[in-house]
C-alpha cells in the first residue's frame, strides 16, 4: 500500500504535469488539489530580497510569507517534496523593469540568472477559496469551475524601498444570516472588508481583474480577503530589471505545514456587525471585545433617577456606534440642553462632560473632532474647551461652531465639502444630551416646558445626514427628549413621564440610553479604547496592511475619563454658571445626583472594567 503522504505528493506531481501539458484547464486547479494549501512565488535578485521580505512582513495580510529561499536555492523542502521551482508551475510571468515581457512554460533557460535570485513562497487565495467551499458556504452558479475573483483596490500597502502598490483582494459572496460562521477559514486571516466594494475602491464586482465574477444573490454580502497576488503588483511597482512570478496558484504543499497556521482562541473569534446600510458596511471585533463592550452597556443602563429608561434600551447600540466611530476619520459632536430657561446660561451640566470625554479619546485615535452648539452659547463653549485644554483634559483645542439654517444649501454646505453630498465633511454625527425636536416641532424639557426659543435647529443636520451616504449618526440620552432618541420614540411615549409630548421625533442610526447621558459619553470613550486594543478590529481597520499599532499606546490610556478629570470638568462648568439638570444646583452634582458618590463610582467602575478587560 502506498503511504497516504506519498500518494498525495505523487498526485500533486501528476496534476502539475497534466496542467503543464494543457490536458487540464487552469480553472480545474481548485478541485484537483484539495487537501493542500497553495503557494505562489516571487523571484527577485538577491539585492532586493531584504526589502521584499520587509514588505511582506509589513503587509502580512496579503503576503503571508511561507518561505524565503537562499540565493540560487531551487527547492523548498520545508513546504513540499521533490519540487524544482523552475518547473513547479505550468506557466511563469517574466518581468523586466516592471513590465510583463514573456509567459514561460518553465524557467529552465534561466538557471544562470536564478543562481543570484531569491524565491519567496507566499500563501495564496486559492487554498482559501477551497477552505470556504469546505466550510459549507452555499455554492454559487459555476463555483466548481470558476477561479477566485480577484480585484485591485485603492488601499495602499505599507511601502518598503521600491516596493509600493495597492492591496489586491479576493471576494466571496456570503449569506448575511450566518456571516459569523465563515469569517476565519483563510490563511490570510479574517476578512479585510465586508460590504460595499466601492469603500475599498472596487468599482464593479462583475469585472474582476483576475478570475471570474462570482454571482451575488439576494441576501448575500460581498466579503473580501487580502490576496497574495499583491506580491505581483509589488514586483511591477519596483521596476526591477528581472523578476518572475507564477501564473496561477497551482503549487501544493501539505495542509497544516504552514508555519503561519494557528488556531484561534475562542476569545479571538471574529464577529461581524452591520454599522451602515448606505453604503453597506460591516465591522469586525473579537468575541472578547464584544463581551466587554456589552458589559459596559449594561453598567451604564442603571437608572438611579428612576426615569423608566430600561424600556428604552436597545441592545448593542453602544457596540455598533463605537464600531462606526472607530472607522470614522472626522466626527461632529453636539450637546447642550437649555432646561433652566430662567437662568443665564440656561444649560445643564449633563452632556458637556460626556462630549469632552468622547472628544479626548477620538483625538487620541488621531481623528478630527468638531463641536457644534447654539450660537448664543458659542463663546462660553469655546472658553470651556480652552479651560479643558489648560487642565490637560483635552490634548488640543476642539473647534466649536454654530449652525443657522438658511435653507438646503446651508445644510449641505455645513455637512459636505463644497456642498457636494458625495464628499461628506464628517463621517459620524454624535448628539449627547442635546435638546431634540418633538413631533409638534417644539423642544421640551422633562417638565413639558417649551424651550424652542433657546435651541438652534441642529436637528436638521441629523435628518439631512440620513440621506447622505457615508454619514452615520448616534444619539445619547437618558429621558427620550434628546436628539437622536427618536429611534425609540414609541417606547418613550409609553414608558417615560410626559413622553407623549416630549419624545424626540428625530431618529439617529444608533440610540445609546444611559442612566445619565454623561455615562453614555464615558462608555463610548471606553468602548473605543477596547476596540483599538482588539487585534481582530485593529487589523480590520488597517485592511491587514501596514504594521500593527502598539497596543500599549500610552496616549489612549491617558485619554480615558478619570474621576479627577471629570471633577475638573464639573468645576469648569460651575465657573461658567452651568447647573445640575433636575435641581438647578450650582455645584458638584449632575441630574440631582451627587458627583462624589454616584458619578465618581460609575466612572471608576467603567475605567476598572475597561483597563482590566483590555489587558486580558
Amino acid at each position: 500500500m502506498i503511504p497516504a503522504r506519498l500518494f498525495r505528493s505523487s498526485l500533486s506531481t501528476v496534476f502539475r504535469e497534466l496542467a503543464r501539458g494543457r490536458k487540464l484547464g487552469i480553472r480545474g486547479a481548485s478541485g484537483m488539489t484539495e487537501g493542500y494549501k497553495k503557494a505562489s512565488i516571487v523571484i527577485l535578485h538577491r539585492d532586493l530580497a531584504d526589502d521584499f521580505e520587509a514588505f511582506c512582513h509589513a503587509n502580512s495580510g496579503p503576503l503571508p510569507l511561507l518561505y524565503r529561499s537562499q540565493p540560487g536555492e531551487l527547492t523548498c523542502p520545508v513546504l513540499t517534496h521533490a519540487s524544482d521551482v523552475r518547473t513547479l508551475y505550468p506557466e511563469y510571468f517574466k518581468y523586466e523593469q516592471g513590465n510583463l515581457t514573456s509567459r514561460l512554460p518553465s524557467l529552465l533557460d534561466y538557471s544562470e540568472e536564478l543562481a543570484n535570485m531569491v524565491t519567496f513562497y507566499l500563501g495564496t487565495a486559492m487554498s482559501d477559496h477551497q477552505k470556504l467551499q469546505r466550510a459549507e458556504v452555499p455554492p454559487r452558479p459555476g463555483d466548481k469551475k470558476h477561479a477566485v475573483s480577484i480585484y485591485k483596490t485603492s488601499v495602499p500597502c505599507c511601502g518598503v524601498g521600491n516596493f509600493q502598490c495597492d492591496l489586491r483582494v479576493f471576494m466571496k459572496p456570503m449569506p448575511e444570516r450566518n456571516l459569523d460562521t465563515h469569517l476565519n477559514h483563510s490563511l490570510h486571516g479574517v476578512p479585510v472588508h465586508i460590504g460595499h466594494p466601492g469603500l475599498i475602491g472596487v468599482e464593479d464586482l462583475r469585472r474582476p481583474d483576475n478570475g471570474d465574477a462570482m454571482e451575488v444573490q439576494p441576501g448575500d454580502v460581498p466579503v473580501f480577503w487580502a490576496c497574495g497576488t499583491t506580491g505581483a503588483e509589488a514586483v511591477r511597482s519596483s521596476k526591477t530589471p528581472l523578476s518572475f512570478t507564477c501564473s496561477t496558484d497551482l503549487s501544493s504543499y501539505e495542509d497544516g505545514a504552514s508555519p503561519l497556521a494557528r488556531s484561534l482562541a475562542p476569545s479571538e473569534t471574529p464577529l461581524a456587525f452591520c454599522i451602515s446600510q448606505q453604503p453597506l458596511h460591516y465591522s469586525l471585533a473579537s468575541a472578547a471585545a464584544v463581551q466587554r463592550i456589552r458589559a459596559l452597556e449594561t453598567h451604564i443602563g442603571a437608572d438611579p433617577g428612576e426615569r423608566g429608561i430600561k424600556a428604552l434600551l436597545v441592545p448593542e447600540e453602544l457596540l455598533k456606534a463605537s464600531l462606526s466611530l472607530s472607522h470614522a476619520a472626522s466626527v461632529l459632536i453636539t450637546t447642550g440642553f437649555p432646561t433652566h430657561f430662567t437662568h443665564n446660561p440656561p444649560e445643564e451640566n449633563d452632556g458637556p462632560p460626556g462630549a469632552i470625554a468622547m472628544a479626548a479619546m477620538l483625538q487620541a485615535l488621531n481623528k478630527r473632532v468638531t463641536i457644534v452648539t447654539d450660537h448664543r452659547a458659542l463663546d462660553m463653549n469655546r472658553k470651556i474647551i480652552e479651560d479643558a485644554v489648560e487642565q490637560g483634559i483635552l490634548k488640543t483645542p476642539v473647534p466649536v461652531l454654530s449652525f443657522q439654517n438658511s435653507g438646503a444649501d446651508s445644510v449641505l454646505g455645513f455637512l459636505c465639502h463644497n456642498g457636494d453630498p458625495v464628499k461628506p465633511r464628517y463621517d459620524h454625527l454624535v448628539a449627547i444630551e442635546r435638546a431634540g425636536m418633538a413631533a409638534d416641532g417644539n423642544y421640551y424639557n422633562a417638565r413639558k416646558v417649551n424651550i424652542k426659543h433657546l435651541v438652534d435647529p441642529i436637528d436638521i443636520l441629523f435628518t439631512t445626514a440620513s440621506s447622505i451616504p457615508g454619514i452615520t449618526t448616534t444619539g445619547i440620552g437618558d429621558g427620550g427628549n434628546e436628539l437622536g432618541m427618536g429611534k425609540v420614540r414609541e417606547a418613550v411615549r409609553k414608558h417615560v413621564p410626559n413622553g407623549e409630548l416630549i419624545a424626540c421625533d428625530v431618529a439617529a442610526d444608533f440610540a445609546i440610553t444611559a442612566g445619565v447621558s454623561n455615562w453614555g459619553g464615558y462608555a463610548v470613550a471606553c468602548a473605543l479604547y477596547v476596540l483599538n486594543h482588539c487585534p481582530v478590529h485593529e487589523r480590520y481597520l488597517r485592511r491587514a496592511v501596514g504594521l500593527p499599532r502598539n497596543i500599549q499606546h500610552s496616549s489612549w490610556t491617558a485619554a480615558l475619563p478619570t474621576v479627577r478629570k471629570e471633577e475638573k470638568i464639573l468645576e469648569i462648568l460651575v465657573k461658567y454658571g452651568i447647573r445640575s439638570g433636575r435641581t438647578g444646583t450650582l455645584g458638584m452634582e449632575v441630574d440631582g445626583l451627587p458627583f462624589h458618590s454616584i458619578h465618581s463610582a460609575m466612572i471608576q467602575r467603567l475605567i476598572d472594567m475597561t483597563l482590566h478587560q483590555a489587558a486580558l
